[in-house]
Formats: structure tokens, sequence, C-alpha cells
């Protein structure tokens, strides 16, 4: 399976976790998630982050947002 469609998969779940968490629209959710630093790992293929699960890169997003506050 191609990084791009992998990628896809996993912000299918990624994506409505960040919207609920933060209760903003999806376009929101995705411009917080891809500015973080989890995001620019994510959507390099040479951290293999892509290849973890949703659940995982959730939990690293959320972990980066509580020490921005």
């Amino acid at each position: 399976m191609a990084h791009g469609t992998i990628r896809a998969s996993t912000l299918k779940t990624i994506i409505p976790l960040v919207m609920e968490h933060f209760n903003c629209a999806e376009n929101d959710a995705l411009k917080l998630f891809y500015e973080s630093h989890t995001g620019v790992c994510y959507s390099d293929d040479d951290t293999g982050l892509y290849g973890q699960s949703a659940l995982y890169v959730f939990s690293l997003f959320m972990e980066e947002m509580e020490h921005k506050l």
C-alpha cells in the first residue's frame, strides 16, 4: 500500500478525534494537525510515523498540544 493511501486511511480516524477534542470544523482540525510538529512528521515519509496507528499518532499530537499550553 502506498504511503499516501495509508495516511489518508489513518487520517479518517485522527481528524474526527481532533475535531471532537477541540470542538472545531474539519478544516480547522486539519490545519491544527498539519501545522503541528506531529503533523509535519506524519507527512514525512522518512519518519515512518504514517505507519503507526491512528490512536498513537493522535496521542502524540495531544501530548504536543498539552505542552504548547
